[in-house]
Order: structure tokens, then C-alpha cells, then sequence
């Protein structure tokens, strides 16, 4: 019993034990279990904290991509493959970045590559306000120079020459005159006279103020600019980041040279893009100023990222793109400059050049090209201006009436002084209505000449030309117009048809104080130019003053002697072409005369007084000579000279012939009436100068050949023939033989009353034949 009871106890008991240690067993299962999770759990947070890191990475690669934040990305990215990825197992995720990385390098490379692209297109869009913020910048700081040495100036109590220092005298304002004063007399003959700038009667610089008239004239055409704008720096317009960018990336991807090249490559067609000229660029400033900014745009932007990018443009990469584009800047320039016929626009063009030469010189650019192209364009300026004027000459010589000038009172007397400086005692002593010895066309082409000057000085104001080459380059300017323009004009003029004798003398007398004249231009051009000396002007500035020439009457002491002007020989040379077409008019005058002359050459009887056509021809004579007082001595002495000769000749040669068969000796007598008439005429000295007796020895000829035939005192003829004292040594035994014949042949017509026929006949036969053996003696 006991042991049944034992038995069931350790039955009970080990049933118990056995439910015990299944549950024991059970709860060490889920232990296991459980431990085997924490260790899961725990590795796996060690995995994912060591994962973090590199997904944190590229989760951080990923936005600065999107933010295009590419250089940042492109370190970020580094970081991930170098640093990141290396601390973590082989996983696929992380298969897959790496796999990834070169993709994303890539990427980030195309996508600066699109921001270097849209940098381009945009600097080029903006290139020309660029240049314009440039140039305004540097023009209103050189205004602003030019402003304050105009205060200084202003402080300065004396008026002084610009370039020159020497002050005004009353002397220089007696010569030059005022302009106020005389242009608003509507009266006056020069009111309308063109371009009035050279008239600057308080010798001051006229062209002082261009440079700031430039920036004026450039800002009223320039776009109208916020006050940010104006603010802004020209590199301040263009956002240069991505380029840097861009730069930054190549360099940690190593391909920075090819970077530079893409660049460089790309900016050059840029640059040859902007080279080109716009269509029509000659008809307005406008389009040559945004072409100049365009190109000054691009080498802002280049000159800014030599400082800005190290290595991407420097000094001498600079210097070789300009040197390429000035070449093909200066030819188009040219080419377009050389369509261009209004000097105001060229005038604007030189502006605009002189400020972009200023403000390429100030970002380190040489500009020595341009320098040579603003007097290359100032030659072709001058060549405008001569064909101007051309116009303005032809126009003065056409309006001309070629008449002295008559003034009724003071205000017309002084109205053409001050404008041509003409002083003449005897002139200003007499009383009113006087008249000038020149016409209107003589002060009129002096203005203009001046008007010319200072039109050629204009263009070379800011040139940074000394004041020497300056003044050498409008002599040699004015010389083109005396001796091309003004000449050529002056020798159409003298030929042109219909023009009369007292016109050609008119116009003579004018080249002769146009030739005097050359002293005044001389000294308008030291004093515009502001030069200390020239030619015959003294060393020093003060000297000036003693340069004040005013014309006097022909005759009188000479101008004083200045400089290189060309015009005194052109004139003189002009008037050398005249006096021969007085002559040739002279003479075409008298043979109108000559020809209405209608001799009887078998008169019976003289009518007792010279023919009517000779009287009108002395007439003639007498009012034409007159008008020659105001010309030189020797012009009018050898006009005189020839007039008489050409009549003697004229008259010697209506009875030799040879329609003339017939001969009497009653028409003789009246072609010696005739001719006495004109000895009388020349002995009366019709001009002053001459030699007495030489206008009377032209008829000695005619006379000595009448007076023999008249006075048949053939005796004397031959017994003295050959000698130096022979009563009739001017008549030539041709010539007598020949008159013999024609009266030979009259005396068939019984013209003969004195002596018989047949004895007459046989003298005169006799006396040719004497003359005939004469003349074959001569010739043997």
C-alpha cells in the first residue's frame, strides 16, 4: 500500500515534473527565440546606422542636383563613392549607386554644360548694354574731368587762347569783327552764308566743349536706364556664376583644358558674330553705336573673367582675339565710313569712336588701330567737305554779278569789312555811295575758306594730335581746297561762255585780293589752332597780336608773309588764266568791231574824218581801259599793248587781202584818217605806266607804209633801205610790193588824175619792179 502510494506519488510527481519541464523546455524554445531577435533586431540597426550615412548622401546629391547646385553635387558625389559606399557591405542598393555614380557624373556635367550655354546666349544677348554702360561710365568720367578744368579755367581772370595762352586785343576784334554785331543786319549779303562756326571772333577754341557735347549727344541717344542701372557696373549686368561653375566642375573632373577650349571656341564665334556689320550701318549713328557696343560688350565680359577665372582667358589670349577682331573692326568701320556724305554724321561717328578707343583703353586694350582709323575716316571727312564746298563755291560764283561793290552807308561798309578786313584810306575818305575795288564773291569765298578751316579743325579736336601736326594737317587740308576746289571752280568760271571782258576783269582784280588774303587765312589758322609759331609768325604766343593783317589797296605795302598756304601761287596762277582770256576777249571784242568796217578800195575822194566803226571802236577803247585802273600796271599796259597792235595788224591786213584787187590812193588817204585816229588814241596813254610813245609805235608799222604810198617819196624808200635811220624802216619791200600790185590794178579803172595814165603805170611798174629785185635779193 505504501508502495502504490509511492508509486502513484512518483507517478503524480513525475507527471508533474514532466509538465514542468515542458513547460520549462517550451519557455526556453521561446527564449531562444527571442534572443535570436534581439540579435536580428540589433545587427539590423547596425546595418541601417552604418547605411544612413550614405543614403543621408545621396539624398543629399539628389536635391543639389535638382537645385542645380552642380559643383556642391559633384563634391557630395565624391564624398559618396570615396568616403560613404566603402563603410558599407555589398548590398544591392548599393550596387546600384555605384553602378550609378558615372551616370550622375555625366549628368551633372551635361547639365553645367547647359547652364555654359544659356550663359552664352545670354551674354551675347546683352553684350551691346554692356558696351553702352561702359561707354557712359567713361564718358562721364571724362566729363566730369572735363568739368572740373573748366571751374579751374573759370577762376582765371584772363581770357585766354585755348592751346595757346595769349590773351584777345582790341586789334584782333577790329580785324575779325563780331559776329552778334553783323548777323542781325537783315541786310547783310552773308547772313545765309553756310556753316558759321569758324567765325569765332573772341579767338577761343570754337570746339572746346565737343568732348562734353560727345557725352550729350551719347546719352540723348542712349536707353533710357533705371537709377538701379545706372548704379550697376557693367559686369554687374551679367550673372558670371555658371561660368565659374562650370569651370570649378571641369577642374575636379579634370577636364579643365577641355573646358577652356569648348569656351574659347564658342566666345570666338561669338566675337565673329559681333564683328559683323548691320546692314545699312552707314545711314545713322545709331546703328554704328550698337555696333561698337556689341563688340565692346564682348571684351568687357572677356576682360572681366581674365580677373574673374583664373586661367581661362589671360593677358595674352586677350591680347590675340583682339588683335584677330581689330582687324576686321577697323576694315568694316571703314567700308561703312567711306558711304558716308554728311559730315555731322561723321562728326557723331568720331565721337562715338574716341569715346569706345577711351573705354577699350581702360579695360588694358591697345587702341592704336582706332587712332589710325579716326584720321583715315578725317581724310575722307575732308574729301566731304571739299565737295561741299565745291557747291558752295559754284554757287558764289553764280550769284555773282561780278560788279564792284557799292555801298550806300555805313552799316553796308562795315557789314563787308569786318567779314573781309579791306582797308583803304582814299576809299574810307570818300563819300557815300563808295565802291570796292572787288566784287561780292571776294569776301564771300574769304568766309567761306575760313568756314572750311575751322570745319576741318573740328574733326580733329580729341584726336590727341599735337598742336604742330594739327596745324599741319588743316594746312595741308586748305591747301587741297585752294588748289584743287577753289582752283578748279576759278577755272571754270574764266571759261565759261558768255562771259564778257568786264566780268573777266572783275574777276581778275577779285584773285588778286584773294592772293592777298592768303596772309589773313594764315593767321586765322595759327590763332584756331592755338599754335605758338609758323612760318613767319613769331616764336612765342604773345606774337600773335603782330599777325593781325588787314588788306590794303593793290599797290600798297604787301600783307605780311606767313606759313605754307598754297593759295598766293594758286591765284596767281588762276589770274595768269584769266588775263590771257581777257586778252582772248579783248581781241574777239575788237574784231566784232573791226568787222563792220566796209571800206570803198576805189574811193574817188576821202570823206575828210575817220570811219563811224572806228570812233565806236575808240569809244570802246576808252570805257575798257577804264575799268582796267584797278588791275596791276602790267596786265593793263599789255592788254592796251596787244589792243593796239591787234587793230594795227587788223587794219594792214583788210587792205592786203586778198579779195581786195583793187586799190586807190583816195581809200588809202582814209584808211590813214582811220588810223590817225587810233595814234591819237594811243598817245592819249589810256593806261598808266607805259612807256611813252609805245602804244603809238603798234601803227608805226601802217603808218610809215601809208605815208610812203601817200607821199610816193619812193626816192627816199630805196635810196635809204637797209640803213638803221631809214625814213620808212618798218615797211617790208613785200609788203609794198603787194599794195603796188593792187594799185596797179586800180589804175585801169582811171583812178589816176595827177599825171597821165601811161606815165603812172610805168612808175609804178618801175617800183615793183625795184621791190621784187629787193625781195629776191633778200631771199638770195
Amino acid at each position: 500500500e505504501q508502495a502504490t502510494r509511492l508509486k502513484v506519488e512518483i507517478t503524480r510527481v513525475d507527471a508533474e515534473v514532466q509538465e514542468s519541464a515542458c513547460k520549462v523546455l517550451g519557455s526556453s524554445e521561446q527564449l531562444v527565440k527571442a534572443r535570436k531577435v534581439s540579435a536580428n533586431v540589433c545587427e539590423a540597426i547596425e546595418t541601417l546606422s552604418a547605411c544612413l550615412p550614405v543614403l543621408r548622401t545621396y539624398s543629399k546629391l539628389q536635391a543639389q542636383i535638382q537645385e542645380k547646385r552642380y559643383y556642391p553635387a559633384l563634391k557630395t558625389l565624391e564624398q559618396l563613392e570615396h568616403t560613404s559606399l566603402p563603410r558599407v557591405g555589398n548590398y544591392k542598393f548599393t550596387e546600384q549607386m555605384r553602378e550609378s555614380i558615372p551616370k550622375v557624373r555625366e549628368d551633372i556635367k551635361a547639365a553645367s554644360m547647359n547652364d555654359i550655354k544659356d550663359f552664352l546666349e545670354e551674354v551675347r544677348r546683352m553684350s551691346p548694354r554692356i558696351g553702352q554702360v561702359a561707354m557712359k561710365q567713361i564718358a562721364q568720367q571724362q566729363y566730369s574731368l572735363d568739368s572740373s578744368a573748366s571751374s579751374a579755367n573759370a577762376n582765371n581772370s584772363s581770357i585766354t587762347l585755348a592751346f595757346g595762352g595769349s590773351k584777345t586785343t582790341a586789334d584782333d576784334k577790329k580785324q575779325f569783327g563780331d559776329k552778334n554785331k553783323y548777323s542781325t543786319d537783315p541786310n547783310n549779303p552773308f547772313i545765309d552764308d553756310c556753316y558759321d562756326s569758324s567765325d569765332t571772333r573772341n579767338l577761343t577754341n570754337p570746339f572746346s566743349e565737343q568732348l562734353g557735347d560727345s557725352i550729350k549727344v551719347y546719352e540723348a541717344s542712349s536707353e533710357a536706364q533705371t537709377d538701379e542701372e545706372a548704379e550697376l557696373s557693367p559686369e554687374d549686368l551679367v550673372d558670371f556664376c555658371p561660368v565659374l561653375r562650370c569651370l570649378h566642375i571641369h577642374t575636379v573632373l579634370g577636364e579643365r583644358e577641355e573646358f577652356y577650349t569648348y569656351y574659347r571656341t564658342q566666345r570666338q564665334e561669338q566675337a565673329r558674330l559681333a564683328l559683323q556689320p548691320p546692314n545699312n550701318m552707314h545711314e545713322s549713328v545709331s546703328s554704328f553705336r550698337e555696333y561698337v557696343q556689341a563688340v565692346l560688350g564682348f571684351f568687357v565680359v572677356e576682360e572681366h573673367l581674365s580677373n574673374a577665372a583664373q586661367g581661362l582667358m589671360d593677358a595674352q589670349y586677350l591680347l590675340s582675339v583682339w588683335d584677330m577682331a581689330q582687324g576686321k573692326l577697323v576694315n568694316n568701320i571703314r567700308n561703312q565710313a567711306s558711304y558716308i556724305t554728311d559730315t555731322n554724321l561723321m562728326l557723331d561717328i568720331k565721337k562715338l569712336l574716341i569715346l569706345f578707343a577711351r573705354t577699350l583703353q581702360t579695360y588694358g586694350y591697345p587702341v592704336t588701330c582706332i587712332h589710325e582709323l579716326l584720321l583715315e575716316i578725317k581724310d575722307h571727312y575732308n574729301e566731304v567737305l571739299m565737295n561741299k564746298w565745291l557747291q558752295v563755291f559754284r554757287e558764289i560764283f553764280d550769284e555773282d554779278n561780278y560788279h564792284p561793290i557799292t555801298v550806300e552807308n555805313s552799316q553796308e561798309y562795315h557789314d563787308i569789312t569786318q567779314v573781309f578786313p579791306y582797308q583803304d584810306g582814299a576809299l574810307e575818305a570818300a563819300p557815300y555811295p563808295k565802291q570796292f575795288p572787288f566784287s561780292l564773291m571776294v569776301p564771300k569765298v574769304y568766309r567761306q575758306v575760313k568756314n572750311y578751316i575751322a570745319a576741318c579743325l573740328q574733326f580733329s579736336e580729341d584726336l590727341s594730335l599735337s598742336e604742330s601736326r594739327r596745324e599741319d594737317m588743316v594746312r595741308r587740308s586748305t591747301n587741297l581746297l585752294l588748289t584743287r576746289t577753289l582752283s578748279g571752280c576759278l577755272a571754270s568760271l574764266i571759261k565759261r561762255p558768255g562771259l564778257g571782258l568786264l566780268q573777266l576783269i572783275q574777276i581778275t582784280i577779285n584773285t588778286l585780293h584773294l592772293e592777298q588774303a592768303n596772309a589773313l587765312l594764315e593767321s586765322y589758322v595759327v590763332r584756331l589752332t592755338g599754335s605758338s609759331s609758323s612760318g613767319g609768325v613769331g616764336s612765342s604766343s604773345s606774337s600773335l597780336t603782330n599777325t593781325c593783317v588787314v588788306l590794303g589797296s593793290i599797290g600798297g605795302k604787301g600783307p605780311l608773309a606767313l606759313g605754307n598756304l598754297q593759295g598766293k601761287a594758286m591765284f596767281k596762277d588762276i589770274r595768269g588764266e584769266a588775263e590771257e582770256q581777257i586778252y582772248v576777249a579783248l581781241v574777239q571784242k575788237l574784231d566784232e568791231f573791226l568787222e563792220l568796217a566796209n571800206y570803198d578800195w576805189m574811193l574817188v575822194e576821202p570823206s575828210g574824218h575817220s570811219s563811224s566803226f572806228v570812233a565806236d571802236l575808240i569809244a570802246f577803247l576808252n570805257s575798257t581801259f577804264t575799268a582796267f585802273t584797278n588791275l596791276p600796271v602790267r596786265v593793263a599796259g599789255t592788254a592796251c599793248m596787244s589792243a593796239c597792235q591787234h587793230i594795227a595788224r587788223s587794219l594792214l591786213s583788210l587792205v592786203l587781202a586778198e579779195n581786195v584787187k583793187q586799190v586807190s590812193l583816195p581809200a588809202l588817204e582814209q584808211l590813214s584818217l582811220d588810223v590817225l585816229q587810233c595814234e591819237q588814241f594811243a598817245a592819249g596813254e589810256p593806261v598808266p605806266g607805259l612807256e611813252e610813245g609805245a602804244l603809238v609805235m603798234c601803227f608805226a608799222d601802217l603808218r610809215q607804209l601809208l605815208d610812203l604810198f601817200l607821199a610816193e617819196d619812193w626816192s627816199s624808200y630805196f635810196n635809204e633801205y637797209g640803213r638803221s635811220n631809214a625814213k620808212f624802216l618798218r615797211v617790208s619791200p613785200v609788203t609794198a610790193a603787194i599794195l603796188v600790185e593792187k594799185l596797179l590794178e586800180g589804175e585801169k579803172r582811171g583812178v589816176f588824175s595827177r599825171l597821165k595814165r601811161s606815165d603812172k603805170k610805168k612808175l609804178l611798174e618801175t617800183i615793183l619792179k625795184q621791190l621784187r629785185q629787193i625781195t629776191q635779193a633778200q631771199h638770195a
